[in-house]
């Protein structure tokens, strides 16, 4: 065991020898201690700045899952949000500290608990005015289940297209669902109404559905999150290339942009 993961997993944490985005961890304990359930307090902003810079995590942003996991407990499930996003950034993290030990297994206990917060937060009522919340919630479950791709990229249904190359021809496409329509199109200025060539997205038939996508939408229905559950089926629907007219799976595309 490296001195950082036994400095990470002591009763008390030795945040002067950890290091985070721009060196020793040592601000951390007092920035954890200013974040409130106000997602706008300057301390969060901070936070995800040292501890998810970019997408890159350090030996003190797996310190801190405990102290979020906390946050989360005390904050009610409207407002633990932010807590929870930033430690299922910090968990789904493929660009972590070399040779240090994967947080599902060191803090195995606080993830499990993130797991039921999360779950609370999703049935919150007043996520019904907020798809795009509900969304990065889900995102944030997968994240701390270890779901790969999903656990990182859900949050692209709330942006209304993914941008995935054609499996044939490699032609850069963006798959639109949304306030444009739904389609595919290798014009990136879609949103004009001089906009190229479109292909209409073929979405999958609920009763199809199998595995992740099959308990995403059931899930997005029982919540009342039906505008979700719809765009779940073209996330996991067929698009024809804008290029050269192949049908493609939408959901592997996504797969093999991410996972390469």
């Amino acid at each position: 065991m490296t001195l950082e993961a036994s400095v990470w997993i002591g009763t008390m944490t030795q945040w002067s020898q950890l290091t985070h985005a721009y060196g020793t961890a040592e601000d951390v304990p007092g920035l954890l201690k200013a974040a409130g359930p106000d997602p706008e307090n300057p301390a969060w902003s901070e936070l995800w700045s040292r501890l998810c810079h970019q997408g890159t995590v350090y030996p003190a942003s797996y310190a801190a899952l405990p102290a979020l996991a906390d946050k989360a407990r005390r904050f009610t499930a409207a407002d633990r949000i932010t807590p929870l996003l930033l430690a299922a950034s910090i968990v789904a993290s493929t660009d972590r500290p070399y040779a240090e030990p994967d947080p599902k297994d060191v803090y195995a206990a606080e993830i499990a608990e993130l797991i039921e917060l999360v779950e609370q937060a999703l049935r919150d009522p007043s996520l019904g005015d907020s798809p795009n919340r509900y969304v990065e919630l889900l995102e944030a479950l997968l994240a701390f289940e270890g779901a790969e791709v999903w656990g990182e990229e859900l949050h692209g249904l709330s942006g209304e297209e993914f941008e995935v190359p054609c499996p044939v021809c490699e032609a850069e496409n963006f798959v639109v669902f949304g306030g444009y329509g739904h389609f595919s199109t290798t014009d990136g200025l879609y949103m004009n109404e001089a906009a190229g060539h479109r292909r209409e997205l073929q979405p999958a038939e609920p009763s199809s559905l199998e595995g992740l996508a099959k308990r995403l939408h059931a899930r997005a229905l029982a919540d009342g999150q039906h505008g979700v559950a719809s765009t779940l089926t073209y996330v996991f629907g067929s698009a024809y290339c804008a290029e050269c007219d192949a049908l493609f799976r939408v959901d592997q595309a996504i797969v093999a942009r991410w996972s390469s």
